[in-house]
């Protein structure tokens, strides 16, 4: 049975925020580290001598390039969520289980890494490991990003405005230092498989798989021990499904009326459109566009991420801090500012070296960026809102659908132009568009 404590108690924060330590894992070990090398590896074949001989997949009876097709089930479960986020958080909203919702979603997640597991490495001709496989990684994001919704809706649920920032920001820092301890931990497994009585990095690397889900399912009962259910007790009926659009359609025109926060979250959609597209692309980039040498690239790419990971762990601190003193739209017009800078700098970029240093700027804006957009938005909200999880199905939404319809631009400019590193160009002119809107938020008088 969960504890009940008051809004704003330091248990009950500190518990809130524990789940980025629960949940991060899943961010850089399945999202950006071991999974795509994993990925990778099992289906691409290479000669003798290392060059690639074949990267297609041939699924439901077409062949597709092995990058292209994680592509596109990636962007398949982000508009999965974005639509049934909206219409879960609505109705979490009313039943007043918010807590369950978020508990469902994190099971999924986690289960489904755990199945990855079973992922096979013979994908070439085999469509049933390949089927299986792309499975588990299509319901392991979909559960990670919907529990966000129900995750993020409890912050003005558990603080006041007051601390809002501050509590964000530790979240973050637990996920980045969470989610970088796991990942030494696997890379030790999968680098000296010998220690361990393996015969070769191939088990290793599925069992890190297994301690993604083991470590999201066991650190977040810390969370669900003290954070309280949901608002309401209405019990679920036929007409809640309907009360979920109908609670959308409220909130769309509340958005209307509310000039500070309808302008807020258009700058979001837009200039997050760029900053999630970046942190997706940002492997393939490092593998195609710059020279390595003798270099291991996969191990410099696992520096890089393990070094915006640390790095971030400041930024969202830092961040937090400069909010407090200038406030959060300054403060978010200056991070954009410089990540404008970083992709004139990106452009430019030949070496790993200066590759790090990219690195470690967008680790440090990333952090903050993250954590001060999800602090400014509920500090935004109405005072007496109740229905929170539908406001913040709506901040979801836009994070989601700016993830389309970024990696969609960068995917044009790239097949127009023949480079990456155009597009890394062309995301600017979000960031720019973002700015704008950001002028345009209205200042407390």
């Amino acid at each position: 049975m969960s504890k009940v404590l008051p809004k704003g108690h330091k248990k009950l924060l500190n518990a809130w925020a524990f789940y980025d330590w629960a949940n991060s894992v899943y961010n850089l070990t399945i999202s950006s580290a071991i999974f795509p090398i994993f990925w990778g590896a099992i289906t691409i074949i290479k000669d003798d001598e290392g060059t690639i001989v074949n990267d297609t997949v041939r699924f439901l009876g077409y062949d597709f390039n092995n990058d292209s097709l994680i592509s596109y089930v990636t962007a398949l479960a982000f508009l999965v969520v974005s639509f049934i986020s909206p219409l879960l958080s609505g109705i979490a909203d009313y039943v007043g289980n918010k807590k369950n919702f978020l508990k469902f979603f994190c099971y999924l997640g986690a289960l489904s890494c755990i199945g990855l597991y079973f992922f096979d490495d013979n994908l070439h001709d085999d469509f049933d490991y390949l089927w299986f496989g792309l499975l588990c990684y299509f319901l392991a994001l979909i559960g990670f990003w919907a529990s966000l919704v129900f995750y993020n809706s409890y912050l003005p649920d558990i603080a006041f405005p007051e601390q809002q920032d501050a509590i964000s920001a530790k979240g973050y820092s637990l996920g980045y230092i969470g989610s970088v301890i796991l990942l030494i931990i696997n890379l030790v497994m999968i680098l000296k498989y010998e220690w361990f009585g393996f015969e070769n990095s191939g088990t290793p690397t599925k069992l890190s798989f297994v301690m993604v889900g083991v470590w999201w399912i066991g650190f977040s009962q810390y969370t669900y021990y003290y954070l309280p259910k949901g608002n309401k007790k209405d019990t679920l009926t036929k007409a809640v499904i309907f009360n979920g659009f109908k609670e959308l359609k409220m909130i769309w025109q509340a958005l209307k009326k509310d000039i500070k926060l309808r302008r807020y979250l258009s700058a979001f959609f837009v200039y997050s459109m760029a900053v999630q597209t970046i942190m997706l692309i940002a492997t393939y980039f490092g593998i195609e566009e710059l020279d390595w040498g003798e270099q291991d690239p996969t191990t410099g790419l696992i520096i890089s991420i393990l070094l915006i990971q640390l790095v971030a762990v400041a930024g969202a601190i830092l961040t937090s801090r400069a909010s407090s003193k200038f406030g959060n739209i300054k403060t978010l017009i200056a991070v954009n500012f410089v990540w404008i800078g970083i992709c004139i700098y990106a452009y430019t970029i030949t070496t790993p070296f200066q590759f790090y240093i990219a690195a470690a700027i967008v680790g440090l804006v990333m952090g903050g960026i993250q954590a001060l957009s999800r602090s400014t938005y509920s500090k935004f909200l109405p005072k007496d809102a109740v229905d929170t999880a539908s406001y913040f199905s709506f901040y979801d939404v836009s994070e989601k659908i700016g993830i389309v319809i970024g990696m969609f631009s960068y995917g044009i400019v790239a097949q127009l132009t023949g480079s990456i590193r155009y597009s890394i160009l062309f995301l600017i002119l979000f960031f720019a568009v973002g700015l704008l809107l950001l002028f345009r938020v209205p200042r407390d008088k």
